[in-house]
């Protein structure tokens, strides 16, 4: 207040009131004062408060979308594909020995023993490992979060079904086994989930049977540990306990897309059944008597028909159809990219339209693989890192030799692999890391990581073939090492000197 409001408040303490609480609204920010054109809608509740009401809503119309949708359908699939890709996240192990070198004898041993394990990594031994990824993640981005029960030894009625003998499975759960109405303030319970007074899980309330299942469900819950519980949640605030569906934001849009596209099916369908009218002419020409009436004329359309039982005064008019919308696809695949920008996906890989120059495909690539990005490092910290190193701990108790050498600070360490960023166009790609090794700004592990394979497995590989084509006496382009410019002119030919061959050989 200032002065002239310090006086008049003893006065006229409304008016001063008036006056404070005008200035304020003139000082205020704009965004923030509600009008007939700006409704100011405003968000106070608590993180976990907000998805408490609305959580499961979200997760059940998400679900729904996955299963009759087929823009959902297809999104979540191309994530799936993006993310976790065929052969699901890739562990390179990476155990050093005290000089600081890999233990290749050890880390070829855990890949074996890895490679084993990964038939069969989940209770009901229906699912391998990639398929496992593949459905855990799709859980977590349709239905906001995942949960993943490490079983560890021996449990009731359990026979592990990892062919190495290994007593460690995973029980993938859907979020219904850990219910939302489980709070209870007192004991530190939220949406079911016990946490301590930092905030840490504790212990995860789980229910035996799926709510969802018609017959035989038990709604008792058993206190899984937080150490024995993974929990792969789609946050996007702090605070917040459980995860959010990657599709709370374009929900509505999506099933306006639906209903939209479905109105627009119909419209053609009753559009193409449609043929021609016959305009009757004088009104005194019609017979209202049922019984004298004649019958509806069927008319047989034939290619370069000629039509002459007109009466007189009728006329024939053709049904013109503005369907399908001509506007329909400019309309729908604005409405995806918007979709595409909420959900970190690319409009390309959702709407399946390629169309553009090599530049632009490759920027709205490039741009929209750091999402994808941030999605592999969420899944590998919450899922894959532990899932190895539990995986792990077990082969230390089933027998796993560690050899003398080996720094045992450094068993756990390990490289973890997604997808990498797809080639558009493969010549000027690999000419990019030709470049790149060559002037030695990476490695040839960092060029085959990049075509998603493994580098010891390659590397493995060409040594085999090339010592098998020296055996033979074969040669090929690839393994002479002389430039094909150069083969292909002679040796003293003027166009094969001094260029650069193309074969990789010639760099090693």
């Amino acid at each position: 207040m200032n002065l002239i409001d310090k006086a008049l408040a003893p006065l006229f303490p409304s008016w001063a009131a008036s006056r404070v609480k005008a200035r304020a609204q003139i000082m205020a920010y704009e965004a923030a004062t509600p009008s007939r054109l700006h409704k100011a809608k405003r968000e106070s509740r608590s993180a976990d408060n907000a998805l408490g009401m609305a959580g499961q809503s979200l997760r059940e119309q998400s679900r729904w979308l996955d299963e009759n949708h087929d823009l959902v359908i297809g999104l979540l699939d191309k994530l799936e594909d993006r993310v976790i890709g065929a052969d699901g996240i890739m562990v390179e192990p990476q155990p050093l020995n005290t000089d600081g070198t890999v233990n290749n004898e050890l880390a070829d041993a855990l890949r074996r023993r890895w490679a084993a394990w990964s038939l069969r990594p989940e209770v009901t031994g229906v699912f391998a490992r990639p398929e496992l990824e593949r459905l855990v993640l799709r859980t977590a981005l349709r239905d906001g979060e995942c949960f993943g029960q490490l079983v560890v030894g021996k449990a009731a009625g359990l026979v592990h079904p990892n062919p190495n003998g290994t007593a460690f499975s995973i029980e993938a759960l859907e979020p219904d086994f850990v219910p939302y109405n489980l709070s209870e303030v007192s004991q530190g319970i939220r949406h079911g989930i016990r946490l301590n007074g930092w905030g840490q899980p504790i212990e995860y309330l789980k229910l035996y049977d799926h709510p969802g299942n018609a017959t035989g469900i038990r709604f008792k819950t058993k206190a899984v540990p937080a150490d024995r519980m993974l929990h792969l949640a789609f946050r996007r605030r702090l605070h917040q306990v459980r995860g959010v569906s990657i599709l709370h934001g374009v929900i509505t849009r999506l099933s306006d897309i639906k209903d939209y596209e479905e109105a627009e099916r119909v419209a053609a369908r009753i559009a193409a059944a449609l043929g021609f009218y016959i305009k009757k002419g004088d009104g005194a020409l019609f017979d209202s008597d049922s019984s004298t009436a004649q019958t509806p004329r069927k008319i047989d359309i034939a290619p370069g028909m000629i039509f002459d039982d007109l009466k007189p005064g009728e006329d024939l008019g053709m049904v013109e159809s503005n369907r399908p919308n001509v506007h329909l696809s400019e309309f729908r695949n604005g409405q995806i990219r918007m979709v595409a920008a909420g959900t970190r996906s690319g409009y390309s890989s959702v709407a399946r339209d390629y169309n553009g120059t090599f530049s632009s495909q490759r920027q709205e690539l490039v741009e929209s693989w750091d999402g994808v990005t941030v999605l592999q490092q969420w899944f590998i910290a919450h899922w894959a890192r532990p899932v190895y190193r539990q995986w792990l701990q077990m082969e230390l108790l089933n027998g796993l030799d560690i050899p003398d050498e080996v720094d045992r600070s450094t068993l756990f360490d390990a490289v973890y692999l997604g997808p990498v960023m797809p080639w558009i166009d493969p010549v000027k790609e690999v000419d990019a890391w030709k470049e790149r090794v060559m002037g030695g700004g990476a490695s040839h592990a960092q060029w085959i990581r990049a075509g998603g394979k493994n580098p010891h497995e390659v590397f493995r590989q060409i040594k085999a073939e090339r010592d098998y084509f020296e055996k033979q006496g074969l040669k090929f382009d690839t393994t002479t090492g002389e430039p094909r410019e150069k083969k292909a002119t002679g040796a003293d030919g003027a166009e094969g000197n001094g260029q650069r061959g193309d074969s990789t050989a010639s760099d090693e």
